[in-house]
């Protein structure tokens, strides 16, 4: 009687462990898709480099298991701002002022509202074409968009959105790595002045700065009271213009400052560098300046 007892524990065993052998292998083995994303808040972030023109991005997404598949997969895409919003609570709470934004309609196009993963391969992706130029380099912005199973598809339940984030930059300055130039100059005829000025890019060919060296602060207010607008043409001729509210003339009698940018190389390093001379005007004060902008770049 013992020994029956023992036997059909035994076999009950066996067929336990064989089904958990069967659920591990069939979980080894299915062709599960996700979106291709970091791990905080399913982010991809593209940076682009602003040209003037569209800009090609992409969206991709993988397939688990332990073949690739034997068949194509194709899950559909569409735009979701549900992922954007849990992002901006989580990460701000009810600080409005500090949320990310979604990418205006007119500053993207999503060329496929599908993506295809080819038999035998892992991995299928489609393209966004991307006109950042415009959009404020002191908002995050994303494109928030969710996985749909049109084909039968199974897709994995916790990577099947992505945040997809689009930061730019130009030659002169970079909206996800601090471009912080030294400023040296004369205020005024005869004040020497010194300052680290954080240089945004605005377009392909342009950038926003402080003027002078009045206290930077990352408040609209301040941004908009006391921001310029350096715009490099073609023969790196600098002009100065206003942001938004500031006055500013430009000056070009100075030969040591004549408003042009440049880049030095010396010693194996190179350096951007503008050489700009204008006046402004904050709450009716005028204020000359005289400065050299500088930022070693290699």
């Amino acid at each position: 009687m013992k020994r029956g007892y023992i036997a059909m524990l035994a076999l009950s065993t066996v067929l336990v462990s064989c089904k958990d052998n069967e659920v591990f292998e069939k979980e080894m083995y299915k062709n599960e898709v996700s979106l291709i994303s970091s791990d905080d808040h399913n982010v991809f972030r593209e940076v682009v480099q602003l040209t003037g023109d569209e800009i090609i991005g992409y969206v991709a997404a993988s397939v688990g298991g332990t073949h690739a598949p034997e068949k194509d997969l194709v899950i559909g895409l569409e735009e979701d701002p549900a992922p954007l919003e849990e992002y901006n609570w989580s990460n701000f709470d009810a600080a409005e002022e500090l949320y990310a934004k979604l990418v205006p309609a007119d500053k993207y196009e999503l060329l496929d509202d599908k993506i295809v993963i080819k038999a035998g391969e892992r991995t299928g992706r489609t393209m966004i074409k991307l006109r950042p130029e415009g959009l404020s380099p002191d908002s995050t912005y994303f494109i928030g968009l969710k996985a749909t199973n049109i084909a039968d598809v199974e897709i994995n339940p916790t990577k099947n959105t992505v945040l997809y984030q689009v930061s730019f930059e130009n030659e002169y300055a970079s909206q996800i790595t601090n471009s912080m130039y030294t400023m040296t100059g004369i205020k005024d005829g005869n004040i020497p002045v010194a300052a680290n000025k954080e240089l945004f890019p605005l377009t392909h060919n342009s950038v926003r700065m402080i003027a002078g060296n009045e206290l930077y602060e990352s408040k609209v207010s301040t941004i908009e009271k006391k921001s310029i607008i350096l715009e490099v043409d073609e023969f790196n001729n600098v002009t100065i213009k206003p942001y938004k509210d500031i006055s500013v003339v430009q000056l070009n009698n100075d030969p040591k400052y004549p408003n042009i940018f440049k880049v030095e190389e010396a010693f194996g390093r190179e350096t951007n560098v503008f050489l700009l001379s204008y006046e402004y005007t904050i709450d009716g004060v005028t204020m000359t300046m005289k400065e050299r902008v500088e930022l070693q770049v290699k």
